[in-house]
């Protein structure tokens, strides 16, 4: 059993835990190179390589989350891409059950989340979750990612929460970590992100498969 009558607030990260992480990973990994080869003469694998150079060295950062960033470091529209495949955009099995169960159990819903504000949108406008949070932080309000663990303070000063007594739940272990190294007491990974991918390894985190295992009874 989970301990919920020990949290008041429940912070929830959007892509590859609320939402399916597969839409990303196609995007970023098969669209993207596709279209950067067509736009700059390359072979694919050229443009594969080149993209994901160019990925790793903003992994981490704000950068590596923002539509705009992008669509100026590889000279495509990045935002009309994301729409042409937004079809593949999902919910994770249980997800609305969840955020009803945690309304009625009179927590705080909060998403948390790195989405760039267009991306969010796009997301939002597809899959209407929107409807179960109390508030949406996108980390680009705060100029830091949820990696760096003053991002923390900057989300506390507008979203007041006692770090005692939050549940985060995130796919991203570094985000994990810096959540842990603030003070956040209670942690939970996704075994998949991408429902298309065999479960990761999230180290000493504790993690879930589905949300039907975090219901809190009221």
């Amino acid at each position: 059993m989970f301990p919920w009558p020990e949290i008041d607030t429940v912070l929830l990260d959007m892509d590859g835990t609320l939402l399916d992480l597969h839409y990303d990973n196609h995007f970023w990994r098969e669209v993207v190179p596709v279209k950067y080869a067509e736009r700059h003469g390359l072979t694919e694998a050229q443009a594969r390589a080149e993209c994901f150079r160019r990925y790793e060295a903003q992994a981490g950062t704000l950068n590596w989350y923002c539509v705009d960033y992008w669509a100026r470091e590889l000279d495509l529209d990045i935002l009309r891409l994301k729409e042409e495949v937004a079809h593949l955009i999902a919910v994770h099995p249980e997800v609305p059950e969840f955020l009803q169960a945690l309304r009625a159990a009179g927590k705080r819903v909060v998403l948390v989340t790195n989405a760039h504000h267009k991306t969010l949108a796009l997301k939002l406008a597809r899959t209407r979750i929107d409807v179960h949070f109390d508030a949406i932080h996108s980390a680009h309000g705060y100029g830091l990612a949820k990696e760096n663990a003053g991002f923390w303070d900057r989300l506390r000063a507008q979203e007041p929460f006692d770090p005692a007594r939050t549940l985060l739940v995130d796919d991203s272990l570094p985000v994990l970590s810096s959540a842990q190294a603030y003070g956040i007491a209670h942690l939970l990974g996704v075994y998949r992100p991408d429902t298309r991918q065999p479960e990761r390894d999230v180290g000493a985190f504790r993690a879930i498969r589905r949300f039907g295992e975090l219901m809190p009874v009221h």
